[in-house]
């Protein structure tokens, strides 16, 4: 949310700061209308009935819903703004954790727990793609160049691989891993 000043947006949209202001209060509810539009044009794909299944399926929805707009991670990662529309998510894996045997209070915990995880995995992403598109070696690289293999025997064997292996998209893996360990 740092990197978006009224004065920036203004200058993209061929406008003055002072223009903006007669339509929104504050950066703040410029985000909250942005976001509501984002999630208006998100279609709902239709979820299996049974609730781990419902879950996995809704996270995965959410994870390709924000990633889709890469902005809104650093907007809602500050866990205060949201967008109404996009309640839909939480709404569905909340109802999913109650069906399965969770209290409404451990259901918005593994709500919150898949949410954490879903925006980690989305920032971890865009840093690492940010880092690849400025081209060098990266600091990871050379560590693993000249790692010890008698101190770390494992790593060693595939240091040369470990950026390619770290790349791959295990989100599906990882989440359906949390939806197994929260629910009884």
């Amino acid at each position: 949310m740092g990197a978006l000043t009224m004065r920036r947006l203004a200058r993209e949209v061929g406008s003055t700061a002072m223009a903006l202001y007669h339509h929104v209060r504050d950066k703040e509810e410029l985000l909250l209308l942005l976001l509501d539009d984002y999630a208006a044009g998100i279609p709902r794909p239709e979820l299996p009935d049974e609730p781990r299944e419902r879950m996995v399926a809704a996270a995965m929805a959410m994870h390709d819903a924000v990633s889709g707009c890469p902005w809104a991670v650093d907007v809602l990662k500050a866990d205060d703004l949201m967008s109404v529309g996009a309640l839909w998510y939480p709404e569905q894996i909340v109802d999913a954790a109650v069906r399965v045997g969770l209290t409404i209070e451990e259901a918005v915990d593994a709500y919150r727990i898949i949410w954490r995880y879903t925006v980690g995995e989305i920032g971890g992403r865009a840093a690492a793609r940010r880092r690849r598109e400025e081209g060098g070696p990266t600091y990871r690289e050379r560590v693993f160049a000249e790692l010890d293999a008698k101190e770390f025997p494992r790593l060693s064997t595939v240091a040369r691989r470990w950026e390619d292996l770290t790349a791959r998209d295990t989100y599906a893996k990882g989440v359906r891993a949390l939806v197994n360990g929260l629910l009884p």
